[in-house]
């Protein structure tokens, strides 16, 4: 089968992923993937999607997005297990209908609620026209960022001090004390 992308390591790559196979002393998934890169290098065993899927138990898939991220990004971005923080997906809410959202979840509840719910804040952003489509749970990890300010120690009430205990030195409890006057 003719594949769009081919795995040819270098004998320095070779060396570098038989070296980290041989410590074993990294994470699993690293260790997956140097075994794929190893088996399907072109200049070594070049052995088939399917016949590494069935000798490592991985699927053909993941085989391939293997191979594709070898050839575009390198071997250590192919080694890594993570993507490195690129967003796949463009955000929903910039800061601009952030501060409209929060603005609204501090706003009084439509007439007929009592509080505001993540559905209906959703679906009020997208009736106000700042996005065109919202999730509540998109909602959630938005408002989620924003912690409420301490509250000053004037507002804090609080309660009368408990009557103290004493521990026994075999660890019973003795009687309780009153406080002192």
């Amino acid at each position: 089968m003719n594949k769009k992308y081919r795995v040819t390591l270098t004998a320095e790559e070779r060396a570098e992923l038989a070296q980290l196979l041989a410590r074993g002393k990294a994470d699993v998934r690293k260790l997956r993937h140097a075994q794929v890169l190893l088996k399907a290098d072109t200049a070594g065993p070049g052995w088939s999607d399917a016949r590494i899927a069935e000798a490592l138990d991985i699927s053909v898939a993941t085989i391939e997005r293997l191979r594709q991220r070898f050839v575009e990004e390198g071997l250590a971005a192919s080694l890594s297990p993570y993507r490195g923080g690129k967003r796949i997906y463009a955000r929903k809410l910039d800061g601009d209908a952030e501060a409209h959202l929060i603005a609204l979840a501090c706003s009084a509840p439509p007439e007929g609620r009592g509080r505001w719910t993540l559905r209906l804040l959703a679906r009020q952003m997208v009736e106000l026209a700042y996005v065109d489509h919202l999730s509540h749970e998109t909602v959630r990890q938005a408002l989620k960022k924003e912690r409420p300010a301490p509250a000053l120690a004037s507002y804090v009430v609080h309660s009368r001090q408990a009557v103290g205990r004493v521990r026994l030195p075999h660890g019973g409890r003795a009687r309780g004390l009153s406080p002192s006057l």
